[in-house]
């Protein structure tokens, strides 16, 4: 067994199949199947097993690897110990839920970068388990997640379990956002009357755990007509031009209203609490763009709790 060989077993895990793998690696199928048959006689266990899409760890496959990703991780530190730096190039990346105040605080950390340096920044959106993951596998350095209230002690007890750090962001009630041109929007506040015969905007692939997505929008559907997005953009665009349409967000930042005409108003009778959660791998040391990032962020959040005194 060799590091390759453990590179190799890492790629069939994250493309899910031998055939791609071999084509990301540029080797031929064959040759990466002998390797890994080398290395489950070695180890005296498959690690892989068939499934109709390809291939998937067994449990005792998913326990190597673990283990394989983090001699990889060291190997590269030790090597990168001795290598000269090559570049100036300013990195940040970070995975965050669809939430308008994260994206407002992003777009102010990078209007204050220093211009005079060359920067690569990456900011996806994306689910809670998605990002979990993305920050398991290295390929983002911290993400954000959100949870309602009712599943905290399963995303608690899964971070503790993949050995991840966390911080808490926010605790936050949701609101009710729509149209400025809605019946609704000249009210102080709205009821779950209110919004009985309303179309509720939703994200598409919230990830809830132990309940099947597909589950989750059979049940949505007793309650409202539902119309699922899967960006920000669509959910702006469908409550500004459907006004009989309201969706529940994270507080937004008053420019953010004012640019997509959006209104948004406490629900008296519906509680709806969740939490944003920092997270990232306990040995990672932020650099001093994270931090500004970070720092952004808890602004933009303490102006909003400002705000929310007023609504």
């Amino acid at each position: 067994m060799n590091l390759m060989h453990l590179k190799y077993l890492v790629e069939v895990e994250k493309t899910g199949s031998i055939t791609k793998a071999a084509s990301s690696l540029f080797m031929g199928q064959p040759n990466l199947s002998k390797a890994i048959k080398e290395v489950e006689n070695e180890v005296g266990a498959p690690i892989f097993k068939r499934i109709s899409k390809g291939v998937e760890p067994t449990e005792k496959g998913r326990e190597f690897l673990k283990c394989a990703k983090a001699i990889i991780q060291q190997m590269d530190k030790m090597e990168n110990l001795f290598k000269p730096e090559v570049s100036d190039i300013l990195n940040f990346n970070i995975s965050v839920p669809r939430a308008s105040y994260a994206a407002y605080a992003f777009s102010r950390f990078v209007s204050e970068l220093d211009q005079s340096r060359r920067f690569a920044v990456n900011y996806r959106e994306a689910n809670s388990l998605d990002t979990i993951n993305s920050v398991l596998e290295g390929e983002f350095a911290m993400g954000i997640i959100r949870y309602e209230e009712a599943y905290e002690d399963f995303f608690l007890s899964l971070l503790a379990d993949k050995e991840l750090k966390s911080e808490e962001i926010w605790d936050f009630s949701y609101l009710v956002l729509m149209s400025e041109q809605s019946e609704l929007a000249v009210k102080e506040t709205v009821t779950a009357a209110d919004l009985e015969n309303y179309i509720e905007v939703v994200h598409g692939d919230i990830s809830v755990p132990y309940l099947s997505e597909t589950y989750l929008k059979k049940t949505a559907a007793g309650e409202h007509n539902r119309v699922f997005v899967y960006d920000r953009g669509s959910q702006f665009n469908i409550l500004d031009n459907v006004q009989n349409s309201f969706m529940w967000v994270s507080p937004l930042p008053e420019s953010e209203l004012k640019r997509n005409g959006l209104v948004q108003k406490r629900c008296t009778d519906i509680v709806k609490r969740s939490k944003d959660v920092l997270i990232q791998e306990r040995h990672y040391h932020r650099t001093d763009e994270d931090k500004a990032f970070i720092t952004e962020l808890f602004k933009v959040r303490d102006e909003l709790e400002n705000t929310l005194k007023k609504i």
